[in-house]
């Protein structure tokens, strides 16, 4: 295991949260040393236990989503709608630093772990709610997915480009990147906490994170211009020797005449239909035409990013997820790292997208398993709970642990 426990050692969580845009958001809490207390709810625990794909064979609450999410984190069994375990959340928050969920608004309020209820018992507190639309405005209430948040936030329009209707987008955006928001968010009150002893409450809105995403048409829009239209001029992906590869030819001033000289074209560079950026993208299909013509000469992509490095034009193939995971760079950055698992040897999962101190940044502690594998652990260490006070808590059902 990576010792990646300097930035938040000492730092206790507790996790209301499930799905992705919460769990992502403490796994990179846990990944900096953070102690993660994760409640689940008695027998179904996160629903995302059931999602593809299955580690553990007659079972259906070890998906890889889940794991890949969740690992280094602590698993506490806590029924939150029992009168019994409105002390025991008190007593959490007593002990905790930061709280995250990511119920809708207004569910946190009714199971009595909303930030105006901890914070009554912990003023310091560092709380957080991320949700769809965030915990203010006429849309709060709605519930909210990554493919509603991309439909209504707009980048669904702009990406529908020249087919027919707006496509489903493979890529869970809004709750990852609500999820990195809320990360720095909560970093960044504890700075403000360590240095005033000042706790924070943070709304995080996974509609406002992907509106944030957008590099050009909201600057636009906003004022007075209109949209950026696509497919994107300058960015190319072409079919050779029965692979794909992309190249980019936009971006930096400096890639115009590398491409013209790559091209063996260095009079198009004095062009007057191609003098600036704005005429190259109103020329753009000329441009293709000629792009193409160039590409059609290669044999293979391997052949093709020899000579577009050698231009320092900047171009990848288009992998799989398995030619990924194979990938020679993503090993040496140590990019998948192995957790411990009770029923197989290790698991991977993904590591934290940064490094830290020339390290690799990924789970400090073995892959969850149960729900509720660490309350007694949790219930002894933390709160000191005497042990007939947990026994009491189980026979009534307001918590659970495995056998």
């Amino acid at each position: 295991m990576p010792d990646n426990t300097s930035l938040l050692a000492g730092v206790t969580v507790l996790d209301f949260t499930r799905v992705l845009a919460g769990p992502y958001c403490t796994r990179l809490l846990a990944d900096l040393g953070a102690r993660i207390v994760k409640v689940e709810r008695p027998g179904e625990g996160d629903e995302m236990r059931r999602a593809f794909l299955q580690l553990e064979a007659g079972r259906n609450d070890q998906s890889t989503y889940f794991v890949r999410c969740n690992a280094g984190k602590l698993s506490v069994g806590i029924d939150l709608a029992h009168p019994e375990a409105r002390g025991l959340v008190l007593d959490l928050a007593r002990a905790a630093d930061v709280a995250v969920e990511n119920f809708m608004p207004g569910v946190a309020a009714k199971l009595r772990c909303d930030y105006a209820t901890l914070a009554a018992v912990k003023p310091d507190l560092v709380y957080c709610s991320i949700s769809g639309y965030g915990q203010t405005g006429p849309l709060r209430e709605r519930p909210a997915f990554a493919h509603i948040i991309h439909a209504i936030s707009g980048v669904m329009h702009l990406e529908q480009e020249d087919q027919a209707v707006p496509r489903v987008a493979y890529l869970q955006a809004a709750d990852v990147l609500a999820g990195t928001h809320a990360f720095g968010a909560i970093s960044a009150a504890l700075v403000r906490r360590a240095r005033t002893g000042q706790g924070a409450y943070l709304d995080v809105s996974m509609l406002e994170a992907l509106v944030g995403a957008e590099d050009i048409s909201f600057g636009s829009v906003l004022n007075g211009g209109g949209e950026y239209p696509g497919p994107r001029p300058g960015m190319v992906v072409q079919t050779i020797g029965g692979r794909h590869l992309a190249m980019q030819t936009v971006g930096a001033p400096q890639l115009w005449p590398r491409l013209v000289a790559a091209l063996g074209r260095p009079q198009l560079e004095h062009d007057p239909r191609f003098a600036t950026p704005l005429d190259r993208r109103e020329h753009w299909p000329e441009i293709r035409a000629i792009i193409d013509e160039w590409l059609s000469g290669f044999k293979t992509v391997e052949e093709t990013m020899d000579a577009l490095m050698a231009a320092r034009i900047p171009c990848a193939p288009v992998l799989s997820p398995a030619e990924v995971v194979a990938h020679p760079h993503l090993a040496a950055r140590r990019a998948f790292p192995a957790v411990p698992h009770p029923s197989r040897d290790a698991v991977r999962v993904t590591g934290a997208p940064f490094h830290l101190d020339g390290r690799p940044v990924g789970p400090t502690a073995p892959a969850p398993y149960r729900v509720g594998e660490h309350t007694r652990e949790v219930l002894v260490e933390v709160l000191r709970y005497p042990i007939a006070r947990i026994e009491e808590l189980l026979e009534l059902g307001a918590i659970s642990s495995p056998s």
